[in-house]
């Protein structure tokens, strides 16, 4: 019964010492803005943001319409971020060139 107890006592001050070793597979990765790119950038102006608008007014307009089934399932605030909020910061706030 003793010898039991040193092994438990023994695995749990091992899984104490180990933890700070694995804490490092839950750190985030640092993201760099990405670097200044004339035909990404030329890419994005042309063609992502006028396709991004296109979402943002054909996400508005789905809104609107669903808008009393999403008063009646009470997520009108999750409805409004995915239609509206999202292809409204996709097109509007990221930086150009910046997929």
């Amino acid at each position: 019964m003793i010898g039991s107890r040193k092994w438990i006592v023994l695995l749990i001050v091992a899984a104490f010492v180990m933890m700070p070793l694995g804490s490092s597979a839950f750190a985030k990765m640092k993201s760099y803005p990405p670097e200044n790119n004339g035909p990404l950038m030329v890419a994005d102006f042309l063609v992502a943001r006028p396709l991004g608008f296109a979402s943002l007014m054909i996400g508005a307009v789905s809104f609107v319409a669903s808008l009393p089934f999403s008063a009646l399932g009470k997520n009108v605030d999750q409805a409004f971020g995915y239609m509206i909020a999202e292809p409204a910061v996709y097109t509007f706030t990221r930086p150009l060139g910046g997929f």
